[in-house]
């Protein structure tokens, strides 16, 4: 079986990302009634660029080629597809960078209503425990303690797993977003 890299081309220690294209406008989302230039790019030429960043070690050195047919390649359209395609991942990275800062936020209010939360179990807890030491006593301030330790696996789950992905994928869209782009005729 193959690695993944003996299915790309490379130029001089560069893996190139090429996508062959009959018409400029395959590259975009047909749906999008932004001006050219602003144009989100089509759902599956995204995911085949980023898929194919994940594939590679971190320092691996890209480059996206679009082939296109001669007229189109030297159209006004051909010519400024770098800077639209660059457009459509910095925002990618400004969308992911927006995500990260609200899932932090709602992670740190999560951590103080969770902490909150929990303090007050365990006083609650303890305060009960000292009114007795009867099954239901021991029962009710156990089950305060379990309530306050769950309050705190939001807060866990948000801080410590998900916001690792979201940085990743902001810094593969930052980095596609700075990759030399370019237009080919074929």
């Amino acid at each position: 079986m193959a690695d993944i890299e003996s299915l790309y081309k490379k130029r001089n220690g560069t893996v190139l990302i090429e996508i062959k294209l009959t018409a400029i406008m395959q590259l975009f989302n047909s749906f999008d009634p932004a001006p050219f230039h602003e144009k989100e790019l089509d759902h599956d030429a995204e995911h085949y660029i980023v898929d194919t960043v994940n594939d590679f070690p971190k320092k691996t050195q890209f480059a996206i080629v679009i082939h296109l047919p001669a007229d189109l390649a030297d159209s006004p359209e051909g010519r400024s597809l770098p800077a639209a395609i660059r457009n459509h991942f910095e925002y990618r990275m400004l969308v992911a960078e927006r995500k990260y800062r609200q899932r932090l936020k709602y992670g740190r209010m999560s951590l103080l209503i969770g902490l909150t939360f929990l303090f007050i179990s365990i006083i609650a807890g303890r305060a009960i425990l000292q009114m007795g030491d009867s099954l239901l006593y021991v029962l009710v301030a156990d089950a305060l303690m379990i309530t306050g330790w769950a309050s705190m696996w939001e807060p866990v789950t948000v801080l410590l797993y998900e916001l690792w992905p979201i940085l990743r994928t902001k810094k593969v869209y930052e980095r596609i977003s700075t990759m030399d782009i370019e237009v080919q005729p074929v």
